[in-house]
């Protein structure tokens, strides 16, 4: 049955309504690593209000986010002010994250590069788990919390953005960083809505949304796509279409 949702859902029609449409509309390495990062780092809570917030970047930056960011002009379309940006996000502390991202590009020329310094050390079994620590560390030694997760959360958006970075052969996922990072080492991207739908089909038992549960069902996946666990994110996602009701994006 997952086999048979994951077939049917991992379509290009996917990217409807979906954050991962945005990387779609931008061309070259950069601009999709820069453009992916912010929308998945942005979705949480209603996509239709978060959708809106992503395209803003896309509209403003004229579908060139990497020199929007390198060149500074995102402080003049999201200025460091109290203002309220998305929820919990203020315009001051988007600007902090740009900027900080903004000085990754500088230091390393692209996040590909950054992941592939981070894991070059590290079996390939360990890439994935590596690569969503390195990630998150880097942004909370600058002080960024809360757009990226830290690691030991559910890392729900960490997660999904390393599925869109390292899955090939994918008519959804981009699967640039795939010749270092070993997609068998990727973890689900969970959130409450994932739990409950993974529950109903019996894969955990876990009552909270948890890194320790996104553990336990990535394993319960591999049982089902050994090369690929994370395939299983549409075959949940199907599901839920199917017999869960709306599907629904909130990190806890």
């Amino acid at each position: 049955m997952l086999v048979k949702y994951a077939n049917q859902y991992e379509t290009k029609d996917f990217q409807n309504g979906d954050p991962s449409w945005f990387m779609h509309q931008v061309n070259g390495l950069q601009n999709q690593e820069v453009m992916a990062f912010i929308a998945s780092s942005l979705s949480y809570g209603s996509r239709k209000q978060f959708m809106s917030k992503i395209k803003y970047i896309l509209d403003v930056s004229q579908n060139q986010p990497f020199d929007w960011l390198v060149s500074g002009d995102y402080a003049h379309d999201i200025p460091d002010d109290s203002l309220c940006y998305y929820r919990l996000f203020s315009n001051h502390k988007m600007y902090s994250f740009l900027k900080v991202l903004k000085g990754l590009y500088e230091e390393y020329g692209s996040m590909a590069d950054f992941t592939r310094q981070v894991v070059k050390d590290h079996r390939s079994s360990e890439s994935g788990l590596i690569a969503l620590k390195g990630i998150s560390d880097y942004f909370f030694s600058q002080g960024i919390t809360g757009i990226v997760p830290r690691y030991g959360s559910t890392c729900k958006r960490l997660c999904m953005f390393l599925r869109w970075m390292c899955r090939d052969d994918s008519p959804v996922d981009l699967g640039l960083w795939s010749d270092w990072i070993d997609k068998r080492s990727l973890f689900i991207p969970l959130d409450t809505h994932v739990l409950k739908v993974s529950q109903t089909v019996g894969l955990i038992h876990q009552k909270t949304a948890s890194w320790s549960a996104a553990v336990l069902l990535t394993k319960a996946l591999r049982e089902v796509f050994p090369d690929d666990p994370v395939k299983g994110d549409f075959a949940l996602f199907g599901y839920g279409i199917h017999y869960a009701g709306e599907i629904k994006t909130d990190e806890k």
